[in-house]
């Protein structure tokens, strides 16, 4: 696990309940880190959905048209900020945990930048100031898991998308990175010690996960 340092500040982040995003390429590990923080810490965070895959498996249509791809990433935007916005509204949990964030879909748009911010009607500050902490698990090298329907990359196109979510989130100013491990186990207790870190920081200072096996 380790802290970048040397990002460009960003004021004003999001106050309690903080928005905390879990992401990376595809394969990373998230789903499964995800779901064990959610069992560990189940009176404390409250974990979001993936917009993505809330929307493909209730049959969105995923077409190769750059027409058909930005009206998905504009859907994904539009459904992730109404759950985080219901999540915090709710008020529940000291944090949520985001199955990836709002600007992951830069990775994923089939234009200029500056055209999907311009057609969802916001900016890069205003996205990376909804999030507290970024946790970004790297995708495999190696060992990619293609097993999820969902999910339709190559590893090679996997990483280059890992690489472009990198590049999405490079002004957040609180952002760790995962690298991959020799066992999955280990990368998930770096995730989950950098989980406990950012909620530690949101006051829930007596918060511990204990070693996986």
């Amino acid at each position: 696990m380790q802290r970048e340092p040397g990002q460009e500040q960003v004021a004003s982040l999001t106050k309690a309940p903080r928005l905390i995003v879990i992401t990376g390429g595809p394969g990373a590990g998230k789903t499964a880190v995800l779901d064990i923080a959610s069992r560990m810490l189940n009176h404390h965070i409250a974990v979001l959905p993936e917009a993505a895959t809330l929307l493909f498996s209730g049959g969105f249509p995923r077409r190769d048209a750059e027409s058909a791809r930005k009206a998905a990433q504009r859907a994904i935007f539009y459904v992730q900020h109404e759950l985080e916005s219901l999540f915090v509204d709710e008020g529940k949990a000291r944090c949520v945990i985001c199955d990836r964030g709002t600007l992951d879909g830069l990775a994923y748009w089939p234009g200029p930048q500056e055209e999907f911010f311009a057609q969802l009607g916001t900016t890069r500050e205003a996205e990376l100031r909804r999030y507290s902490t970024v946790i970004h698990l790297r995708t495999p090298t190696v060992g990619y898991n293609h097993q999820n329907p969902l999910r339709i990359e190559t590893a090679e196109q996997a990483h280059a998308i890992d690489e472009r979510i990198a590049a999405a989130w490079a002004a957040h100013p609180h952002r760790v990175f995962i690298e991959n491990a020799p066992n999955f186990m280990s990368k998930a207790q770096a995730a989950l010690d950098a989980i406990v870190a950012a909620l530690h920081d949101a006051g829930a200072s007596h918060l511990s996960i204990p070693s996986l096996p």
